[in-house]
């Protein structure tokens, strides 16, 4: 199971790619050292042959994911984010981006 990562915005910085097996968790991490105080922290995802999904958004807290096993971890100082898939299927192959908006 291969998935791509891609930054969203100059702003934030993410490893190229992660991969791991089947049902083995992984965390994808998301720096973002110079975040705003008025900046949400947005996670996507881009399948391929489909556009990119929204899957989650947190200012401060940690979140559940809705689409796929998983939360959304935020650290104390906001200045990164980590996605972490519980169980990947083969389906979830994807591009992930983070991205900061106001």
């Amino acid at each position: 199971l291969f998935l791509a990562v891609a930054a969203g915005r100059a702003q934030v910085q993410q490893e190229p790619w992660a991969e791991t097996r089947e049902n083995t968790g992984i965390n994808i991490t998301c720096h973002h050292p110079n975040i705003q105080t008025g900046e949400v922290i947005h996670w996507y995802r881009h399948l391929p042959g489909r556009g990119p999904a929204f899957l989650v958004l947190s200012m401060k807290s940690s979140r559940a994911l809705t689409d796929l096993l998983g939360r959304l971890e935020v650290a104390a100082d906001r200045r990164s984010s980590a996605l972490w898939l519980t169980e990947p299927r083969l389906r979830d192959a994807a591009v992930y981006y983070c991205a900061l908006r106001a």
